[in-house]
């Protein structure tokens, strides 16, 4: 008796044995496969235009992979730079103003605010730096984030955009928001406020983005200022 064999059965011999057509290539040329648009196609056309769309999606990837490569070298380079301005400066006040013009200029911020727990001399004439004392209830909003000192991308709640932006908050549609964080020390880490960088691009910061250079910037400006009330 001849046993029958079904569309599955014959699928799964065939994913059993890979090379079957290798050795009968005259139903590879034969075979018709289905194509969703179109006429059918035989089983090597197929077969080729999967392999050129695999070709043509891991070309785009690559390109991705390099755009981003490109990327982050630029923003790895702007970071080193913003560093060594920071320690060019001779004073905190001097440092605050490296900071914030870096972020406007290299960094493309539209609204930059900064935040201290102690004040600064020589920047009574900014509008971009406001000090509020460590324990003001209007920190609390804030608390998770200086605790973890992990910089907070998208759109910010409204008790966080009314103390960091004021009356310019209706200019911002998103922030990236950088404690500034000194750590690395044999000491606990010192928290000395925080830098609010606005844009109004809704899309410019996001939940999930990238905030590798974002910490870092804010470590780099939190030893930098440190080490002027370390001075005697």
């Amino acid at each position: 008796m001849t046993e029958k064999l079904g569309a599955h059965e014959v699928a799964a011999f065939l994913r059993r044995h890979p090379k079957f057509l290798q050795q009968f290539p005259d139903l590879a040329v034969s075979m018709v496969v289905p194509r969703e648009e179109g006429p059918a196609a035989s089983l090597a056309s197929y077969q080729l235009e999967v392999l050129r769309d695999k070709n043509r999606e891991l070309t785009r990837r690559l390109h991705e992979l390099f755009a981003n490569a490109q990327e982050n070298e630029r923003l790895a380079v702007r970071t080193h730079q913003l560093t060594l301005a920071l320690l060019r400066q001779d004073d905190a006040a001097g440092t605050l103003r490296a900071m914030v013009a870096s972020l406007r200029e290299d960094f493309q911020g539209d609204l930059v605010q900064v935040l201290l727990f102690d004040g600064v001399p020589g920047l009574d004439d900014v509008d971009w730096l406001q000090v509020v004392p460590r324990g003001d209830a209007r920190l609390a909003p804030f608390r998770d984030c200086l605790a973890d000192g992990e910089p907070l991308c998208g759109r910010l709640q409204p008790e966080k955009n009314a103390l960091l932006y004021g009356g310019r908050v209706d200019e911002v549609q998103s922030s990236a928001l950088l404690p500034l964080v000194a750590t690395g020390g044999a000491a606990s880490p010192a928290v000395v406020g925080m830098v609010a960088v606005g844009s109004r691009d809704p899309n410019r910061f996001y939940p999930g983005m990238g905030t590798l250079f974002l910490r870092m910037m804010g470590e780099a400006l939190a030893v930098a200022l440190l080490r002027f009330d370390a001075e005697p």
